[in-house]
């Protein structure tokens, strides 16, 4: 029983020994692993170029690179928090001269009814602010976008008499500043603006026209911003790509006055003005020669028989129906202006011809029926005088209508050229107061006749002499 006993405490010191074993090297292993989280912890947390990064970022020191500098360091360079730039450069004193040059990318639109036209440009600025000069070794300028535009001052440029205009944004602002370290700027945009142009369309579509883009100072009058173009007339440049369907570019070219308002003062502005001429090929396609067909097309009714009405009457009907519709379509797309155009006049005038040869056949019908009445009238009351006439009297007497064979197709005098002559005919007696059975007084017969068949005749010359001596008239005034 006592060996038991001895047993059962020799176990007891056994485990009490082994536990306290375990608890000295557990704490001896927490000792060796603290210095390892540190260093971990350390390099985490380690600075690079003077920013602290997240903890878990595997990111290293690196070598500094000057070219590729923050934001922030170039705003430092630039002093920008050390001035005030909402005022002027040289604020107080003299103005700032600031130069304008242009560079024209296309010419997107002139709308003749809307008196507009749409270019696309880019605007460039230069002045000189020294307050943005820094020092620099190797005299090399700093370009940013624009979000350094919106910390300092530009000049607040705006196009006068403009009714849409837009800052391209694709695929960020087209917004370029560049800064020199003697303190030059160059600020340059891509800019898209519709602007009225005052056409003059009376001569339209032989005319010529001349469009300006203003631009001018919103808020600086001459006393504290002078713009200027800042090589003359060639400031302005051109891509040679520019071309228009309707108008061929003649030239750009700059000005600068000055514009005065009544509340404000003085302001300077900048011109630019381009001269277009219309092509009018396109017009004598669609306008001009549609409208002479139509009008040849008119006397054509001349060389028809003036008792086929059922041809010369649709014909006359569809010249002048065609003809509206020609006037009609081309006053759709114009502006309603108050005087009258180049086109305006061709169209009516061609219109006024169409309608005198409907006029010409009325005319000649009516008069083809009025004539034969009248014969029919006098061949009812007039007989035979053919063999009255003494010939060794002093009587005066014309042919009767009795010489003319009556029973050729109820015609009277048919002329060789199988045409028919209508005649009026006029009795004129001559009564005496005495019948006996010589004749003392006389009575004489004067055929008066009228050719109708003339009027188409004389039409057949007149319209074509005198629609081709208006068009002489006509080109070699607009033309």
């Amino acid at each position: 029983m006592c060996t038991m006993q001895l047993d059962t405490v020799f176990v007891f010191i056994c485990v009490c020994l082994l536990g306290a074993a375990g608890r000295s090297s557990a704490h001896k292993r927490g000792h060796k692993l603290e210095p390892y989280k540190q260093s971990r912890l350390r390099r985490e947390t380690t600075r690079v170029d003077g920013g602290t990064h997240k903890s878990g970022s595997p990111i290293f020191r690196r070598s500094p690179d000057m070219t590729k500098s923050p934001m922030t360091k170039s705003e430092q360079l630039l002093r920008i928090d050390d001035h005030d730039f909402t005022m002027r450069p040289a604020f107080g004193g003299p103005p700032i001269p600031v130069g304008v040059d242009v560079q024209v990318e296309s010419l997107d639109t002139i709308s003749e009814a809307d008196m507009d036209f749409t270019m696309t440009l880019y605007l460039r600025h230069y002045w000189k602010d020294e307050r943005l000069s820094f020092p620099s070794t190797n005299n090399q300028s700093m370009t940013f976008d624009s979000r350094l535009v919106k910390k300092i001052w530009v000049p607040d440029m705006f196009f006068v008499h403009s009714k849409r205009s837009f800052i391209h944004d694709t695929t960020t602002d087209n917004v370029m500043l560049r800064v020199y370290p003697d303190g030059n700027v160059l600020y340059s945009l891509r800019v898209t603006v519709t602007a009225m142009c005052n056409m003059d369309l009376s001569r339209f579509p032989l005319d010529t026209q001349t469009c300006s883009l203003e631009i001018e100072s919103y808020a600086y009058t001459d006393d504290d911003l002078m713009l200027y173009w800042k090589k003359g007339n060639e400031s302005l440049n051109t891509d040679d790509k520019i071309s228009l369907s309707q108008f061929l570019i003649q030239k750009f070219h700059t000005t600068t006055k000055l514009a005065f308002y009544s509340s404000t003062g003085w302001y300077n502005r900048l011109y630019i003005h381009f001269t277009l001429r219309r092509h009018v090929f396109f017009f004598l396609l669609q306008t001009y020669f549609p409208a002479t067909l139509m009008v040849m097309l008119s006397w054509v009714s001349f060389w028809i028989d003036r008792r086929a009405v059922p041809a010369r009457v649709p014909l006359g009907i569809t010249t002048v129906l065609t003809m509206s519709t020609i006037i009609t379509g081309v006053n759709a797309s114009m502006p309603r202006v108050s005087y009258i155009k180049a086109v305006d006049i061709y169209l009516w005038v061609s219109f006024v011809f169409v309608f005198l040869s409907v006029i010409e056949y009325a005319a000649v019908n009516y008069l083809t029926t009025v004539q034969e009445r009248r014969e029919r009238k006098l061949r009812n009351q007039l007989p035979c005088t053919c063999g009255i006439a003494n010939p060794e009297e002093d009587i005066m007497m014309t042919r009767c209508y009795s010489d003319v064979d009556p029973s050729a197709s109820g015609t009277y005098g048919m002329p060789e050229n199988g045409g028919r002559q209508e005649r009026i005919l006029a009795q004129l007696t001559l009564n005496d107061s005495q019948r006996t059975s010589r004749v003392k007084t006389s009575r004489g017969y004067v055929n008066i006749w009228i050719d109708t068949h003339a009027i188409d005749k004389y039409s057949r010359v007149i319209f074509p002499a005198a629609y081709t001596l208006f068009n002489i008239i006509y080109w070699s005034i607009y033309s």
